[in-house]
């Protein structure tokens, strides 16, 4: 019999009714503590870690039980901040989520990802229905002077979702003069086409509605003279990624083995 944890989580907050983090209407827990700087971030306020209000995996699942005729078609996600650097609690939940029958959704960077770590990751991947994993660059150098660390750990927890064949979604915020480059975007789209369980691909246009938080915060906000993305142009970007996706995913086919396709 496995043996039952009850861990403590940190969690900065939590959302009984989003319906743009998974399929379907969620209950969303925002984890606390993130190692990341992303440049764009508009959620400054769940970066320190050992804050928020300290919850169990039961006390989550029973706020996700007051509303839970609501997520017939949907599910929980966990979100943040990043919820891989709070593992063994994530795991813990997802593993009693399941139990429930309850969808499971990660809303991830894949930062935290480390091969030494495996054992551990790998009990997470048995609860694991869905990951939107949030490409935040097309290259290494793009990603650490967007967020302040490398793109390896991200592309190597990719790589074992694909192992584990888990559904990914993948996540890409577009800031004008930073990630709306046409051959960045080309790049991304050729960098997707290797993973096999991808599933999806959203686009995001930046905004500024986070500003607010940094001003509270007393932080400088990082993008001052950036403005907002419109809409449209977000909907082009998404457009140069898949044509650049399907090229290379057609190229893949062509190139592999006959004996392998």
């Amino acid at each position: 019999m496995a043996k039952e944890y009850n861990h403590k989580g940190y969690i900065h907050s939590t959302e009984s009714f989003g319906t743009v983090d998974g399929p379907g209407v969620r209950f969303v827990v925002f984890f606390q503590g993130c190692p990341m700087r992303c440049l764009y971030c508009h959620n400054p306020d769940t970066w320190k870690t050992g804050e928020g209000k300290e919850m169990t995996a039961e006390e989550i699942l029973e706020a996700y039980k007051k509303n839970e005729v609501f997520y017939k078609n949907g599910g929980i996600t966990a979100t943040g901040g990043e919820p891989l650097m709070q593992l063994d609690f994530l795991t813990e939940l997802f593993q009693k989520a399941k139990k429930q029958g309850i969808h499971t959704c990660l809303d991830t960077s894949g930062i935290m990802y480390r091969k030494e770590r495996q054992e551990k990751f790998v009990q997470l991947f048995k609860v694991l229905d869905l990951v939107l994993l949030d490409f935040k660059h097309s290259n290494e150098t793009g990603h650490k002077n967007l967020t302040g660390l490398g793109q390896k750990h991200v592309l190597e927890f990719a790589r074992a979702l694909e192992e584990k064949k888990i559904p990914m979604i993948a996540r890409h915020v577009v800031v004008p003069g930073i990630t709306d480059d046409k051959t960045h975007l080309q790049n991304l789209g050729k960098l997707l086409a290797g993973f096999r369980n991808l599933k999806g691909l959203e686009v995001l246009p930046y905004h500024t509605m986070g500003k607010v938080k940094y001003d509270k915060l007393g932080l400088s906000y990082p993008l001052e003279q950036v403005e907002n993305m419109d809409g449209e142009k977000a909907k082009e970007a998404r457009n140069v990624i898949l044509r650049a996706f399907q090229k290379e995913r057609q190229n893949l086919i062509l190139d592999k083995p006959a004996g392998n396709r």
